[in-house]
């Protein structure tokens, strides 16, 4: 399942090509609401203890020693690593607050730091919160668990993933973006390929089970033929999973992209030809096309996931551990627990002050509807599975399925009359040319679309 070529249509491309959520959650975080606040999550902690349910951990390091032009982030651009101490004391006073509703023995499967940059912390100050986590919650000790990191091969003490590697971390990802000198120039991102295939190869040395690199094409100064070379250069060190990202230039929305020249971007046509080129070229390496910008070794656990229907979707990507809480810590940190999604302060001060106050620091939040979360499986499972067995739903919701996405279906016969989908009586499936363009299925099922004023980037 979900292992057949993508299909590249360029007509249908320039057709559906138009802006859409990239459906991390569903409903997506602008339906998030301020009502939905501390005690409301303290509430679904406790309610979550009887499921029995695994653990997921998510840690938002938010600091960064240089402004990345291109960035969407949720961050505070500095030098002063020390910063980082205060912080870490702050996540774990966080944690502690969160336990006295929480049962800690539960199992943590997954483990992630995101950010910002996480490897901003100074060494010392990462292992204390190592330390803190092994010590608040229970961490799985057979390398079983799914713990990762974001890298910044700019900005990353030696030893470090070492320290990582001997406390159960195995897997890690590096944002590399594009190794064109001009384009990093442009995008205030200067990194070598030197600096990115050493910090690999230690990470393999050591015994990291996936290592994952993001490219991103639409910068300025790219071109077909130099993100060509970018991309030849990427598979040559062979990393186990690889995102390609699309640049939403939206500088209204995120003021650091101001500093982009529009005129230096490249054109639609450009973008495409880049797309369409690095498809081609990662699919003769042998790459697996998993969904949503990502693509994966056919060994990778990813792949095998997907190919046994087990694959997820949350706020850090495609994963094989669905059936767990996510727990939430650092400013701008989004939770989901149980039926509900809390986000965290997004003010670093804000945050801080809540946490010293001995409140969980929620900003807003939501529960979800049974509808809510009817219309969650049928958008999770066409994003990771690429097919949606309609029988399957109807007896986890008790319905019937038509009956209930009467108003779906006219936009669904549409995509399958351009070739997107197959729509069966007992199943829809994404067809090869559709895949590309799955958000526009999802978007079929999604009833928020058009309340709000939110401005999503481009499909393509």
């Amino acid at each position: 399942m979900g292992t057949e070529t993508v299909l590249f249509d360029i007509d249908l491309i320039r057709r559906y090509d138009q802006p859409g959520p990239r459906y991390t959650s569903y409903p997506t975080a602008p339906q998030f609401q301020s009502e939905f606040d501390e005690g409301a999550l303290r509430a679904e902690l406790r309610a979550s203890n009887a499921s029995g349910r695994p653990l997921s951990l998510y840690f938002h390091i938010p600091f960064c020693e240089h402004l990345c032009f291109y960035c969407a982030c949720t961050k505070v651009v500095t030098r002063h690593r020390e910063w980082g101490q205060p912080y870490v004391e702050r996540l774990l006073q966080e944690m502690a607050l969160s336990r006295r509703d929480i049962d800690a023995q539960r199992p943590v499967t997954q483990l992630h730091f995101g950010g910002g940059t996480p490897t901003f912390l100074l060494r010392a100050d990462l292992e204390r919160l190592v330390d803190g986590i092994q010590s608040q919650f229970h961490l799985l000790d057979d390398d079983a668990g799914e713990y990762g990191i974001e890298v910044d091969p700019r900005a990353i003490e030696p030893g470090v993933l070492a320290l990582l590697r001997s406390r159960g971390w195995n897997r890690l990802s590096m944002g590399v973006q594009d190794l064109d000198p001009a384009v990093q120039k442009a995008v205030h991102r200067e990194q070598s390929l030197d600096l990115v295939a050493e910090l690999l190869h230690e990470a393999r040395s050591l015994g990291y089970r996936s290592v994952s690199l993001d490219l991103i094409y639409g910068l300025p100064l790219q071109s077909p033929q130099s993100f060509a070379e970018t991309l030849a250069q990427i598979i040559s060190l062979r990393p186990d999973r690889l995102s390609l990202f699309n640049y939403a230039h939206l500088p209204e929305r995120f003021p650091p992209q101001r500093r982009i020249r529009a005129e230096d971007l490249p054109s639609p046509a450009q973008k495409l030809e880049i797309l369409q080129h690095s498809i081609s070229a990662l699919e003769a390496a042998g790459y697996v096309y998993i969904g949503m910008d990502h693509f994966a070794l056919p060994e990778d656990e990813l792949t095998r996931a997907q190919q046994q229907g087990q694959l997820y979707r949350n706020f850090q990507g495609y994963s094989t551990h669905a059936n767990a809480d996510l727990l939430a810590f650092g400013m701008s940190a989004i939770a989901m627990v149980g039926p509900s999604y809390s986000q965290n302060r997004k003010d670093l001060e804000a945050w801080g002050a809540a946490v010293d106050a001995g409140r969980l620091p929620v900003e807003r939040g939501l529960r979800l509807s049974a509808d809510d979360l009817l219309r969650r499986e049928v958008i999770t499972r066409l994003i990771c599975d690429f097919r949606l067995d309609l029988a399957a739903v109807e007896g986890r919701h008790g319905i019937d399925f038509w009956r209930y996405f009467a108003a779906s279906r006219r936009r669904l016969e549409e995509l399958a009359g351009d070739g997107l989908i197959d729509l069966e009586e007992r199943a829809i499936t994404v067809l090869p040319p559709g895949r590309l363009l799955v958000r526009h299925v999802c978007m079929a099922f999604d009833a928020y679309l058009g309340r709000s004023q939110t401005q999503f980037s481009r499909v393509i």
